[in-house]
């Protein structure tokens, strides 16, 4: 354990360490988190690769086992995908803690080795280019040390909690059976669920993720009758006509008021010119952060389906190719990402929210507990493997500067979040605490004046004056 520890006035303190110690402490394990990060990146981990990614996990599980977790694999329902990874560590209070990465990429091999893509450190850009090396390898890294951090901060917390680990094996190809096998685990409601997508740091704020739009895919198939276009045109029934005003219909419920997109992304339909064509289709994509926005896109799409509208004898079939549910930002999200924020302020960071309309593993694992986002790494081009010879289009990378810090910020927040329930009973009105925190508050004043001090600062002085150490 970290020793000579110190308070310092302004800099919080997380349980019996100094937040500079814990920030010491972490980044004099930076090295051994950029060797793993360096294997995991140099293994080809494209989702239909399953052997890269049984490689990943192998890996995963290596780096994870000295903490004294687990492992179980869970083949994904397509057999052309690897195997998911649960880590499980036990606790002893029936409290858990949902950890939450992916061990699969974007990127094929061929294309990793057409682009010369690979593990390419750069100092003085303040990078590593590489495949994976923020979504989401280097978040997986970032949950490493996150767990080294809580373990060092305060022990015996860390073993008062079971801890999971979940790693998706497909989670680019947006498998759903990963969800549905956490949701199996998971044996009451958990104390959080922490998603380690890669989260943006500009100077000193950090940005996490709060929400995220449901996704639903839909093809629209258009039947009509062929005919000659020049001597029976009016015996023909054109599918593209109608198809067309169909598109039109679907794409007027994006809607800016309902933070709702609609997105035509492939049409066809025809052969010839001389040809009046019989069928034609379009497929396309509705998103929507809130319920009620999405299930009401989502019911008017379908609604489509019946007779033509516009060309008498067509024939129009509406066919839900998948969906994601939305994850909406819920009051425990926001208490969650409140205190993220309170930590953040602690450290002299500043933590925003932000809801995004890709989607994570936060849209299937949301019911099991208060969720948040975006704990990883900053970075840059996520799924881009292309570097143009004028450095406007470069690569995937992570900024190396901003994994130590989104370490301490999860770290002290995670802590902060475990011991709500004690923080908020020692402060309840009509303790005897209540009068000690009134004489301490004067004490304070007397030696600071009128220098204010953030809650978490006065109880952590308190501490400190409690255990001899001011």
């Amino acid at each position: 354990m970290v020793s000579g520890l110190f308070f310092v006035p302004g800099v919080g303190r997380v349980a019996g360490m100094n937040s500079a110690a814990l920030v010491s402490f972490l980044e004099s394990q930076l090295p051994a988190a950029l060797g793993w990060l360096e294997k995991m990146v140099g293994a080809n981990s494209f989702t239909r690769n399953p052997a890269g990614v049984a490689e990943v996990a192998r890996l995963t599980e290596e780096c994870f086992s000295p903490l004294g977790f687990t492992a179980e694999r869970v083949q994904a329902e397509n057999p052309e995908f690897g195997e998911h990874l649960f880590l499980r560590r036990p606790g002893r209070s029936g409290r858990t803690v949902w950890l939450v990465t992916h061990l699969d990429t974007v990127f094929p091999p061929e294309e990793e080795a057409r682009e010369d893509f690979h593990w390419r450190p750069e100092p003085g850009e303040g990078r590593i280019y590489g495949p994976g090396t923020v979504d989401i390898k280097g978040g997986t890294m970032v949950l490493w040390l996150t767990l080294l951090g809580l373990r060092e901060a305060d022990a015996a917390l860390f073993d008062e909690i079971e801890w999971v680990v979940a790693a998706n094996a497909a989670e680019e190809a947006l498998s759903p059976d990963f969800g549905a096998a956490c949701r199996e685990r998971s044996r009451e409601k958990a104390e959080a669920v922490l998603v380690f997508e890669g989260g943006r740091k500009a100077g000193d704020e950090f940005t996490l993720v709060t929400g995220r739009k449901g996704k639903g895919d839909f093809r629209i198939s258009v039947s009509g009758r062929a005919s000659h276009a020049g001597s029976q045109h009016a015996e023909g029934r054109n599918a593209i006509v109608e198809l067309a005003h169909a598109v039109q219909h679907v794409s007027t419920l994006t809607s800016v008021e309902k933070q709702r997109t609609v997105n035509v992304g492939n049409i066809s339909g025809g052969t010839v010119v001389n040809r009046v064509p019989h069928a034609a289709a379009a497929e396309l994509e509705m998103r929507a952060f809130h319920p009620g926005a999405f299930d009401e896109a989502k019911a008017a799409i379908l609604s489509r389906s019946g007779p033509g509208l516009v060309v008498d004898g067509a024939e129009v079939s509406v066919t839900q190719l998948g969906e994601t549910a939305p994850w909406p930002c819920t009051e425990s999200t926001q208490a969650l990402f409140g205190t993220w924020s309170r930590a953040a302020t602690e450290l002299g960071w500043t933590a925003v929210a932000e809801q995004r309309g890709g989607l994570s593993d936060a849209n299937y694992l949301h019911p099991i507990g208060p969720t948040l986002d975006g704990l990883g790494p900053s970075g840059g081009s996520a799924h881009c493997s292309e570097r143009s010879a004028d450095g406007t289009k470069v690569p995937e990378y992570v900024e190396t500067g901003s994994i130590v810090p989104k370490a301490v910020l999860n770290t002290v927040a995670i802590l902060a979040w475990l011991k709500r329930d004690t923080a908020a009973s020692s402060s309840a009105p009509g303790t005897p605490e209540l009068a000690a925190n009134v004489d301490f508050m004067a004490q304070l004043k007397e030696l600071w004046g009128d220098k204010v001090f953030s809650d978490a600062e006065v109880q952590a002085m308190r501490n400190a004056e409690r255990d001899g150490e001011v």
